[in-house]
């Protein structure tokens, strides 16, 4: 894992110049910022701040439009229901419909913060490995069992896929097909125990292996990341670019 992190720090992008822990800090405190805003001009420059973050960030046009299509599309019902069932005043009558005109206002500001944020996160956070990203977390001062869990995660969640994918495999080798009744629910039923049963020997063994490797309960986090003076740069951008926007917003 350590090595992982440690050659994972190459730079690739703009971006990667930064520390990890910079990055996760800017990051929290954009987002931060844009939750609070108010003003339609200001969520569209933090729309714009994205994309700039996401060409210094190297990230292709059609990846950052596939991840944004999953958030647009939880949106999109978002808009449609928020107008319609808020009940304040002014309405508007669309054909058979009446929409609320402060219902239809939350919702182009939801659509714009959430929009913002994503576009904010995606360049900032999805260039980094996962164990990087728990290494930076470790070295913020996030609790060492936190980080220890997100990077076990990281290890075994494929594992256990993978052995779920041989149990499945085993079931249908023998001729099992999913239906509705008491049969398909005791052989799922069968099929979960199977999979916990195994994860726990896995666990114990990953245990010993490590207790006879010397782990005393905390991984080293090694990294050859340190903080210069692009980090000092752009952490006082984004103070200003926080207290503008603010002070903008409160006009």
């Amino acid at each position: 894992m350590a090595t992982d992190a440690v050659d994972a720090a190459a730079p690739i992008s703009r971006l990667d110049r930064l520390d990890t822990r910079s990055r996760l800090v800017v990051a929290v405190a954009l987002v931060l910022t844009l939750a609070s805003l108010r003003s339609w001009p200001l969520l569209g420059a933090g729309i714009g701040l994205g994309l700039l973050l996401t060409v210094l960030a190297g990230v292709p046009a059609r990846q950052t439009l596939r991840r944004l299509l999953h958030v647009e599309g939880f949106l999109l019902i978002l808009f449609v229901a928020l107008p319609l069932t808020t009940r304040l005043p002014p309405f508007v009558a669309v054909g058979p419909l009446v929409l609320s005109v402060p219902g239809i206002e939350r919702a182009v500001t939801l659509v714009l913060r959430i929009t913002a944020a994503a576009l904010v996160v995606l360049p900032l956070v999805s260039g980094l490995t996962p164990i990087r990203l728990g290494h930076a977390l470790g070295r913020l001062g996030l609790p060492p069992r936190l980080v220890q869990v997100f990077l076990f995660a990281v290890r075994y969640v494929e594992l256990l896929r993978a052995e779920a994918r041989r149990l499945n495999d085993a079931m249908r080798l023998r001729g099992f097909v999913a239906r509705t009744d008491l049969h398909t629910l005791r052989s799922y039923g069968h099929f979960i125990g199977q999979l916990l049963v195994r994860a726990v020997e896995r666990a114990e063994r990953i245990d010993e292996a490590m207790r006879c490797r010397g782990f005393a309960g905390r991984f080293p986090l090694i990294t050859l990341e340190r903080f210069g003076a692009v980090d000092i740069g752009a952490a006082g951008l984004t103070v200003l670019l926080i207290a503008i926007a603010l002070v903008l917003d409160r006009l």
